[in-house]
């Protein structure tokens, strides 16, 4: 599985794509494997504040609920409107039409802390 090296990754298995101070965040295709077939998607509404640390929304698979969590703080400025009617699109496409949201942050610095793609392959290798 190629995780691709033009974002950052979470212990949690969310992924972080920065460009300019507007960040991109999904779930990555292990994150997507491990839950199996994904059913439904909770997300916030555009304009809603998420807060770095806390969780923004879960996901539903039949097999699991797994919460998501957001290394960054921001306002909501998209979401992938097409997950609600095809949630799937997270098992067949994570990593591109499969995203989740995007935040304008004031701050991206926390993306350094987070782990670039060859240490998320390594970490993952570990399951």
């Amino acid at each position: 599985m190629a995780v691709p090296n033009d974002r950052k990754y979470s212990q949690t298995h969310e992924w972080f794509k920065a460009e300019g101070d507007q960040v991109t965040i999904g779930i990555t295709q292990f994150a997507a494997d491990e839950l199996t077939d994904i059913t439904f998607v909770d997300l916030p509404k555009v304009g809603a504040r998420i807060e770095g640390g806390s969780r923004f929304g879960e996901v539903e698979s039949v097999k699991a609920t797994s919460e998501l969590f957001s290394a960054v703080s921001g306002e909501v400025i998209a979401v992938n409107d097409r997950l609600s009617d095809e949630p799937g699109l997270l098992n067949s496409d994570p990593f591109h039409a499969g995203w989740l949201l995007k935040l304008r942050c004031t701050d991206v610095s926390p993306l350094s802390k987070l782990m670039d793609g060859d240490a998320y392959d390594k970490m993952i290798a570990h399951h």
